[in-house]
């Protein structure tokens, strides 16, 4: 908590703001922005959630130039002083003591971060600070001065958010409709066709597991979907087919993770994923002895148009542009229902597929986001699958392929580190050797 004397400090820095900007701050955003002011006064302790509800109900009712202003003020105004930043850091530099370094970072932190821990003493106040991000977030890109506040949110969201508060629970068909049907509404990855097609999911050979926070009740952060099955699974069709005979999950050996949704925008960035992941093997590994496989089945959402992209490349190399005349069948409508056409993609489309996982890179790590995830989680990639989702989706972003992401408990750590540390892929001696017959290999030498 901050000092009343620094309260006051800040608060001073922003008395007048109506009155020197009348014309260009909304009526609405002046409201918004004097609740808040109060809030962080010596009154606002005093009077506590009443204030701090009305201010979220303030910030809540602004939507577009009114909402951007509001954001401007806060970079502005809920900003630390730099000229008290500077003498208290060269006070800190001649004598560091941790008394000293103490007043650094509590004039270092910005009146932000205290202004949204006491609205999050609102009912409600957790959740409508994610909301709040959300809506920065979508703005960030045209205003890169409201990086402070999203520095902030993410600060305090990612305390808030941590493992320790939140609860692991398994969704099947006797959860409330209400968690259900926030399911269905937030799949990202395969769509659910109705009532039907999520029941399904939801049966015995299957299994849903989501992580809830006690703030945000009934109101799932993130979850995951898994198949028990004999072997592992390289078609998604048949995962999702409503109409595929029940299997006694007994005697599956293998977990195949196919579906795993961020819920929630304003918690984006926010790693829940490798908990998630990590912590469903493990009980699934004591309720099912015989499983000894767990894997993914994920897209390659950006193979597509990378593809794309590197046209020019293929045609500097030997035996790339023979590659490119391929590639112009993928424009045919349904060439993966044509036996012939498909048989002449296979060859050059795993190839490009092998090299883009292993070697396309966003600086020092893969260009492909599924790929970043499940390797940053220790994952290794096992193998890359062909016509492996048909849908519309899997064959707009991925050319039909799949790949299968394999996570072996013993080896979780050492992969993890070797991706953190040395940016390695790990991946099967298979699919690096499909790498090698790419035409894109003899353009240029593979990173190690």
């Amino acid at each position: 908590m901050k000092s009343p004397s620094l309260i006051k400090r800040f608060l001073g820095s922003v008395a007048g703001l109506g009155a020197r900007e009348p014309a260009a701050v909304d009526r609405r955003t002046r409201r918004a922005l004097a609740l808040c002011e109060a809030l962080l006064s010596e009154r606002g302790e005093a009077s506590g959630a009443a204030l701090a509800r009305d201010a979220l109900e303030a910030i809540k009712g602004l939507d577009g130039a009114p909402l951007a202003s509001f954001f401007d003020m806060l970079a502005e105004k809920f900003s630390p002083d730099p000229n008290v930043i500077v003498r208290t850091a060269e006070v800190y530099r001649q004598e560091p003591s941790q008394a000293n370094l103490v007043r650094l970072q509590g004039v270092v932190e910005p009146p932000r971060q205290e202004l949204f821990r006491r609205l999050n003493m609102a009912p409600g106040g957790t959740a409508a600070l994610v909301d709040m991000r959300r809506r920065l977030l979508m703005g960030l890109g045209a205003k890169p001065e409201w990086a402070g506040i999203e520095a902030d949110l993410v600060h305090l969201l990612t305390s808030w958010f941590n493992r320790g508060f939140l609860v692991l629970e398994r969704i099947d068909w006797r959860t409330s409709a209400l968690v259900l049907e926030k399911l269905s509404t937030y799949e990202a990855v395969h769509e659910v066709r109705g009532w039907r097609d999520l029941r399904r999911r939801l049966q015995a050979d299957r299994r849903c597991f989501a992580f809830f926070h006690p703030a945000l009740p009934e109101e799932p952060i993130i979850f995951i979907e898994v198949a028990l099955t004999q072997g592992m699974s390289q078609r998604v069709q048949p995962l999702l087919d409503t109409d595929s005979p029940l299997a006694d999950p007994r005697h599956a050996d293998c977990a195949i993770f196919y579906s795993i949704t961020n819920c929630q925008e304003g918690l984006r960035g926010i790693s829940f994923g490798n908990f998630l992941i990590k912590q469903v093997a493990e009980d699934l590994g004591r309720e099912f002895p015989r499983l000894g496989i767990f894997a993914t089945l994920s897209p390659l959402p950006g193979f597509r148009a990378w593809v794309t992209s590197i046209k020019k490349d293929l045609a500097e190399t030997p035996g790339g542009n023979a590659v490119l005349d391929q590639l112009e069948l993928m424009e045919r409508p349904l060439w993966h229902e044509q036996a012939g056409l498909a048989a002449k993609l296979k060859k050059p489309l795993m190839r490009l597929g092998a090299w883009y996982l292993l070697h396309a890179k966003r600086a020092r790590e893969p260009l492909d986001p599924v790929a970043r995830f499940h390797l940053g989680n220790g994952a290794s990639i096992e193998q890359l699958n062909w016509l492996a989702d048909i849908s519309k989706t899997g064959m707009a972003r991925s050319a039909g392929m799949m790949v299968n992401y394999q996570y072996r408990l013993g080896h979780i750590e050492r992969n993890h580190e070797a991706y953190v540390k040395q940016s390695e892929v790990v991946a099967s001696a298979r699919l690096r050797a499909i790498s090698r017959e790419c035409e894109l290999a003899a353009k240029r030498k593979p990173a190690p």
